[in-house]
């Protein structure tokens, strides 16, 4: 019989949610995502330095500014990692902007355009890359102006309908709405600490999220992303695709449980929907009455942010630690002038 990970992808297209290229390569998913946080732990693995080395090279050589130097080192990882990660999938990877950038429409287009021409001066065509950008309404724009220049995104953060439903009327290719951090919250928050996959708060937000872009006709897919179990993933199955963790595909990979359909174009048809049209008052108007959406919008841009900056960190230590061996370098050979004179 068929594993659980094998029916599953015979009604979604599987994404690894890793920057561990065995894990990918181990469980042969058609697309893979990072994000800052996966990037800062696999940068830390050792079998993953020769990567860190070449973008450090990279940013030497880019600039004299030493904070230029970091940025480049760090677009430099990111592209690096990439373009492994796409020797392995068939499909495309997801190259994430800084998300201290979140709120600054023109400093993530300038990202975007930046990265894909890092990919694309080694060959790699712009339709095998996601620009992954936070779902705010400045990360929406940006968006909407790239989609327009062929650069394909992918929105991050995204925890509503609102969010979604501008996503869409901007038309990105892809959106990632997170299941876990929204199951996160309403265990936190309210009194019920469980919940059956079908009840649960992030796969039925998924679900609604599905059923309103089938239903309206967007070209814009659902990748469901951000999972706590197995169930949350069974419990949508059909949806575009879902992004998923080396544990949870580990888990899949190891059960024979039959996974059914539950989303589908069919379906979401027949559902009595109310069609949105949402301008920039509107848009901030409805996340703003979602205490859940706002919350882990700015939590999750904290966060990534925050291990944005940890990387940064990392790599402006190596850059200390090198011009330190240099200046000994550069004693020795001065005192050995001294000594000879």
């Amino acid at each position: 019989m068929a594993t659980s990970l094998e029916q599953l992808k015979q009604h979604t297209i599987v994404v690894a949610d890793t920057g561990d290229f065995k894990a990918i390569d181990q469980f042969k998913p058609t697309d893979a995502t990072t994000n800052p946080s996966l990037l800062l732990a696999a940068s830390k693995m050792p079998e993953y330095k020769h990567i860190l080395d070449a973008a450090i090279k990279h940013g030497k050589n880019s600039s004299q500014d030493k904070n230029e130097q970091v940025e480049a080192t760090m677009d430099m990882l990111y592209v690096l990692f990439g373009k492994e990660i796409l020797k392995i999938v068939p499909g495309r990877v997801s190259t994430e902007v800084d998300a201290r950038l979140s709120f600054d429409k023109e400093g993530q287009i300038e990202k975007a355009r930046r990265l894909i021409a890092m990919y694309e001066k080694d060959d790699i065509g712009r339709e095998r890359i996601l620009i992954k950008l936070s779902s705010t309404w400045e990360g929406i724009k940006a968006a909407e102006v790239l989609e327009k220049e062929g650069i394909h995104c992918n929105m991050t953060l995204l925890f509503c309908l609102a969010q979604a439903v501008s996503c869409a009327e901007a038309g990105v290719t892809l959106i990632s709405p997170f299941v876990g951090r929204i199951f996160d919250w309403f265990v936190k928050n309210t009194d019920q600490k469980s919940y059956a996959p079908a009840d649960d708060p992030g796969v039925k937000s998924v679900t609604a999220i599905y059923n309103y872009y089938k239903k309206f006709g967007y070209k814009t897919v659902v990748m469901g992303a951000s999972f706590r179990n197995t169930g949350q993933i069974t419990e949508l199955a059909g949806c575009d695709l879902l992004t998923i963790s080396p544990k949870l595909l580990e888990s899949l990979s190891s059960s024979k449980e039959t996974v059914e359909r539950k989303l589908s174009p069919e379906a979401a048809a027949k559902a009595d929907i109310e069609k949105l049209h949402l301008d920039e008052k509107a848009f901030r108007w409805l996340l703003n009455e979602d205490a859940m959406a706002t919350e882990k919008l700015s939590e999750g841009i904290r966060k990534f942010a925050a291990d944005s900056v940890k990387l940064e960190a990392m790599i402006k230590g190596i850059f200390e630690e090198f011009q330190t061996i240099t200046l000994d370098y550069d004693c020795l050979v001065l005192c050995m002038h001294h000594i000879l004179d």
